[in-house]
């Protein structure tokens, strides 16, 4: 995946916001809150960035390509970083993006929930 397609992929989701920051990272909020970051590290190579439930962060540790996310995950979030985006199914990586989207969402509080229209079922 391009950072071209990880931020349209990104921008389909409803309440989202994009910024560029931390030295040129694409970032991709819902709510105000981070769930999805393309760059952000040292080399030239595209790097994705998410945060993922207890499960899949022990699971995507022993995955090659992927490790916990520098300075987010040493803090004891749980997110991960692609970091060798030749490896992965572009579906497994959509799959991860969409949902850190769904955990940031349900994380917002109820009030900032409804004013934005998600999670209303």
């Amino acid at each position: 995946m391009t950072y071209d397609e990880f931020n349209t992929f990104c921008s389909q989701f409803p309440a989202t916001s994009y910024v560029m920051q931390w030295k040129g990272a694409h970032v991709w909020k819902v709510g105000g809150k981070v769930f999805a970051i393309g760059g952000w590290q040292k080399t030239d190579k595209p790097a994705f960035t998410f945060k993922t439930s207890d499960l899949n962060f022990h699971f995507l540790t022993e995955i090659e390509g992927y490790r916990p996310a520098p300075y987010l995950a040493s803090r004891g979030m749980k997110w991960i970083q692609l970091y060798d985006a030749q490896l992965p199914e572009e579906d497994d990586l959509a799959y991860y993006l969409t949902e850190s989207y769904r955990l940031v969402s349900l994380g917002l509080t109820k009030k900032k929930q409804k004013e934005l229209g998600l999670n209303q079922s």
